[in-house]
């Protein structure tokens, strides 16, 4: 696998692509799991409060939270075939930040 270098400012674009696409899907990706808030805050090591204001795009989250909400989603079946079909794993920001080394 050919590994590409982003500069800086690049990568933070991309990853801002990411983040906002998440941020508009967890209210549904919640919804989809039946999960409340605070459940899922827990999961992922933020508070109720932090959470609350990501899903009503009040706050923007940061890289480490987006990677833990990412991976508490790709484990269940149904965000993780909600995720795919919306096309978040083929966006090319997806695959751009898999790239960086």
């Amino acid at each position: 696998m050919e590994v590409f270098s982003l500069d800086t400012e690049e990568l933070s674009v991309q990853r801002d692509v990411l983040i906002n696409i998440l941020t508009s899907e967890l209210p549904v990706l919640r919804a989809k799991m039946g999960i409340s808030q605070e459940d899922i805050s827990k999961r992922v090591g933020i508070s109720r409060q932090t959470y609350s204001l990501i899903e009503s795009k009040k706050q923007k989250m940061t890289w480490v939270t987006f990677m833990a909400l990412l991976a508490f989603f790709e484990n269940n079946e149904g965000t993780k075939q909600l995720l795919t079909a919306i096309g978040f794993f083929k966006n090319s920001a997806f695959s751009e930040c898999l790239k960086y080394k």
